[in-house]
């Protein structure tokens, strides 16, 4: 189960940020401006992925989710190869609406899926190797993005990568069976009550204070999360002088070396410090962040590309460290039959802000300061954007004061 929900979200991730690599010969081809790409790149996809994802996520926890993540694969795999069919920028920005109709179906229901397959003691590190297809597939789809917008064109590249996803669809729907809802979170194992009303849900994710802190934490830190996966191929070929083909191996090693080791490291450290304390769960990117931004930093005025690489990478590893301590810590503040809804509201704030401004700020900071810093405009861009994980920081600081209140310790 675990190994064909990460094949999916792969593809999510692939399909999700192959549009970072391709931004040089879209930008090239389509003459865009960077407020344009940063439209067409972020706020096309998180207007419809984050709005659409509650409802879904509210069907999820009463009807199956094995069915409608298997339709989720399927809807944005398509909706990526109609990207290559885009002739100008509304056509792209509609396409890249659909991608994001898509993917709010995959991972609110994944989140759900996984927790009840998994005790409680196991969930972050379950949850972790989930994660692994956010540095897995957006290096697949720096890698062959470049590869293969290099040996043909862009065109191709979306195409060839949509199309190529739709087997992982299938393979969710005839290789999962529905688990029981909630099984490890009672007494007896039984499935948990029914589904609440979502007025209930948001009553209770309303009184919940570090379900706030931990979701406007991840939602600062995604903000130079999607913002760098977005732009930094776009920062090293401008101001390192690198082809399309060097940006793609040498951004993509960065992505899946950083990325794994990060994203693996947060979950086993989450469930071996926060087992008997769940305010480790929030500890740990806080720390983490806070160490972040002047690693990237370093990075961004490196004198050589090796320097640049150890940094960024560093800067990486530490960057997705959140992942498997805060989902599973979202997961555990609400009971079984409310994860899917919490985890489609935590990830509605955390995309909406994360993808639908990151990438925005980022691109129109660097249209505002060209006459200033020319080609660097971009490296200023980024260095200021990196206050957003010092606010991450805070925040989580923040959240690890609440959780052991908030915590769901399960039905006798």
């Amino acid at each position: 189960m675990l190994a064909i929900l990460l094949l999916a979200y792969i593809f999510n991730f692939i399909d999700r940020q192959i549009i970072g690599i391709l931004a040089v010969p879209i930008k090239a081809e389509l003459k865009l401006s960077d407020t344009e790409l940063s439209l067409m790149g972020g706020l096309a996809f998180a207007l419809f992925y984050s709005g659409i994802a509650i409802p879904v996520a509210w069907l999820a926890d009463r009807k199956s989710r094995v069915n409608i993540i298997a339709f989720s694969v399927a809807l944005w795999s398509l909706f990526t190869a109609v990207c290559g069919l885009a002739q100008n920028f509304w056509h792209l920005f509609l396409a890249r609406m659909g991608v994001g109709i898509g993917e709010a179906g995959g991972v609110a229901p994944s989140y759900a899926l996984i927790s009840d397959f998994f005790p409680k003691e196991r969930r972050a590190r379950a949850l972790a190797i989930f994660s692994l297809g956010i540095p897995i597939g957006s290096a697949l789809g720096v890698f062959f993005g470049g590869w293969i917008a290099t040996n043909l064109d862009w065109r191709s590249a979306f195409i060839i990568v949509g199309l190529a996803g739709l087997p992982a669809a299938l393979l969710v729907k005839i290789g999962i069976k529905e688990p029981v809802r909630g099984g490890f979170d009672t007494a007896d194992g039984r499935a948990s009550e029914g589904a609440p009303p979502f007025p209930v849900v948001a009553a209770t994710l309303a009184r919940t204070p570090s379900f706030w802190l931990l979701s406007f934490g991840a939602a600062s830190g995604s903000i130079l999360g999607y913002g760098l996966i977005f732009w930094l191929p776009s920062f090293f070929s401008r101001s390192f002088d690198l082809e399309l083909i060097e940006v793609s191996w040498f951004y993509g090693s960065i992505v899946l070396v950083g990325g794994i080791a990060g994203t693996w490291l947060g979950g086993w450290i989450g469930d071996r410090t926060a087992a008997d304390n769940p305010r480790g769960y929030a500890l740990i990117p806080a720390i983490c962040f806070l160490i972040a931004a002047p690693v990237f930093a370093a990075g961004l005025f490196a004198p050589s590309l090796p320097i640049a690489w150890i940094f960024f990478a560093i800067g990486q590893m530490l960057a997705l460290a959140w992942l498997g301590p805060v989902i599973a810590a979202v997961q555990h503040i609400v009971p079984p039959n409310m994860r899917a809804t919490a985890s489609a509201s935590f990830l509605f704030i955390n995309n909406l802000i994360g993808i639908g401004f990151g990438i925005f700020f980022l691109g129109f900071m660097s249209d505002a300061m060209t006459a200033a810093h020319g080609d660097d405009a971009l490296r200023y861009s980024i260095l200021y954007g990196l206050g957003f994980y010092l606010l991450s920081s805070l925040l989580y600081f923040l959240a690890a004061g609440r959780l052991n209140r908030d915590w769901y310790r399960g039905t006798a």
